[in-house]
C-alpha cells in the first residue's frame, strides 16, 4: 500500500481526490434514489428502470460532448454542467411529488445524465501531469478506479438512510449539493492544463474515438455496463421480495465496496503479464463472477454473492483506464477517457431499462442472467478483436 501513500502525499493530489470524489458521489445516489423515487410514484418497475436508463443514457450522450470542450476550451464548463444536474434532480423530486406524467421524468433524468460534469475523466488525464513517475501514474488508475466505488458504496447507504427515515427524494436533494460543492472545490485546486495540448486537440468527427483501440475499448465496455445495469435493478427487485426496500442499498453498498477492495488490490500487484493480456482475463472472469447472483435465495446468500459479483469490477476499469493512457491520441486524453464512462453508462442505460421489463415479466433472477450472457459477448468480442488494443504511435484520424 505505500505506494497509495506516496500518491497521496504528492501536491494537491489529496484534496483533488476528495473533490473528485464528493463531485462523483451523486453517481452513487442517483440510480437507486430515483428507482425509488420514481417506483414508489408510479407504483412501477418498469416506469422506474426506464428512468434511471435514462439518466443513464443522457450521461453517455452528453460525457464525450463535455469533455471534448474541456480539451478545447478549458475545465470551466464544469461548472455550468454542476448547475444543469443539481437542477435537474431537483426538478424530478418537486414534480414527480406533483404527479407528473412519467414521460416528464424520464425527461428529466434525460438532461440531468447529459450534463454530469466530467471530473473524474479530467482527474485521469491529468494523473501524467500531476505525479510524473510511471509507478506512481499506474497505481494511480488503480486507486481511481477503486475511489469510484466510495461513490456506489456510501451513495446507496445514503439513499438506503433516506428511504429509512425519510424519503428518496431527500437522497436526491443532498446529490444536488454535492455535485455543485465537488466541483467547486476540484475547480479551486486543479492547476491548468498545458495549453498547447489544447491546440492540438483532434477536429476530427469521431475526437478521440478515431483511433482503433479507443473504439475496441469502447465497444467492449458496452456490454459490462449492461451487465452492471441489469444487476444494478434486479437487487431491488430481490429485496423488494424480501419485503425490504433498505435491504437494497447495504446490497449495493456491498457490491461496489469489494470492487474497491479488487482495485486496491489489483494496484499494489507484481505486474507479470502483459497489459492486454490481464484486461481480457478480467474481462472473462467477470460474467464468471456475477452468474451465482441468479440462484440466491435469502438476504446472506445474496449479501455474499455480490460481494464475490464486485471483485473484478475495478480491477476491469483500472486495466481500461491504463489502456485508454497509452493510446489515446495528444491534446484527446480527457475526452479519451470520458469514452470508457460514456460506454459504460450506455450499457448501463440499456441494462436498467431491460431489467426493469424483464423483471415485470419473469422475475429478477432472469435479468441477472441476461445481465450475465451480454457481458459474456463483451468477453468473447474483446478477444476476437485484441490485435487492435495494442499500443501503437499511429494518431486519431
Amino acid at each position: 500500500m505505500a505506494v497509495y501513500g506516496r500518491i497521496l502525499r504528492s501536491p494537491r493530489i489529496a484534496i483533488l481526490v476528495v473533490a473528485t470524489t464528493l463531485a462523483r458521489l451523486p453517481f452513487g445516489i442517483n440510480g437507486l434514489a430515483i428507482l425509488l423515487f420514481v417506483r414508489e410514484q408510479t407504483g412501477s418497475f418498469a416506469v422506474a428502470g426506464l428512468t434511471v436508463g435514462a439518466l443513464a443514457l443522457g450521461s453517455a450522450i452528453g460525457a464525450p460532448l463535455a469533455a471534448r470542450l474541456v480539451d478545447r476550451r478549458g475545465t470551466a464548463m464544469l461548472m455550468p454542467l454542476a448547475l444543469v444536474h443539481a437542477a435537474s434532480l431537483l426538478a424530478i423530486w418537486g414534480l414527480g411529488l406533483a404527479g407528473v406524467p412519467s414521460i416528464v421524468l424520464v425527461g428529466l433524468a434525460l438532461i440531468g445524465g447529459a450534463a454530469f460534469p466530467p471530473s473524474g475523466s479530467v482527474l485521469r488525464s491529468r494523473w501524467p501531469q500531476l505525479l510524473g513517475d510511471p509507478e506512481l501514474v499506474r497505481g494511480a488508475y488503480a486507486l481511481d478506479s477503486s475511489l469510484i466505488e466510495i461513490s456506489f458504496v456510501a451513495g446507496p447507504l445514503i439513499t438506503a438512510a433516506a428511504v429509512a427515515f425519510a424519503g428518496p427524494e431527500i437522497a436526491l436533494g443532498l446529490a444536488a449539493v454535492l455535485v455543485i460543492a465537488g466541483t467547486a472545490l476540484f475547480l479551486s485546486k486543479l492547476p491548468a492544463s498545458p495549453a498547447e495540448d489544447r491546440h492540438e486537440a483532434h477536429r476530427g468527427l469521431l475526437g478521440a474515438l478515431g483511433h482503433r483501440a479507443i473504439r475496441t475499448i469502447a465497444l467492449t465496455t458496452v456490454p459490462v455496463g449492461f451487465c452492471i445495469g441489469t444487476i444494478e435493478v434486479a437487487i431491488p427487485a430481490f429485496s423488494d421480495a424480501q419485503g425490504s426496500a433498505e435491504l437494497s442499498g447495504v446490497l449495493l453498498a456491498l457490491w461496489s465496496g469489494a470492487s474497491g477492495v479488487g482495485g486496491l488490490i489489483f494496484g499494489i500487484r507484481r505486474v507479470r503479464h502483459g497489459l492486454v493480456q490481464t484486461y481480457l482475463a478480467i474481462a472473462v472472469l467477470f460474467p464468471l463472477a456475477c452468474l451465482p447472483l441468479a440462484v440466491a435465495s435469502a438476504p446472506v446468500a445474496m449479501a455474499a454473492l455480490v460481494m464475490l459479483a464486485g471483485l473484478p469490477i475495478a480491477p476491469l476499469i483500472a486495466s481500461r483506464n491504463e489502456l485508454v493512457a497509452a493510446v489515446a491520441p495528444r491534446g484527446t486524453q480527457t475526452e479519451a477517457f470520458t469514452w470508457l464512462v460514456t460506454s459504460l453508462v450506455a450499457g448501463l442505460a440499456a441494462g436498467n431499462a431491460v431489467a426493469g421489463a424483464v423483471i415485470e415479466r419473469d422475475g429478477w433472477p432472469a435479468a441477472v442472467m441476461v445481465g450475465v450472457g451480454a457481458a459474456a459477448i463483451g468477453a468473447a468480442l474483446a478477444l476476437s478483436r485484441r490485435q487492435t488494443l495494442m499500443p501503437s504511435p499511429v494518431p486519431a484520424g
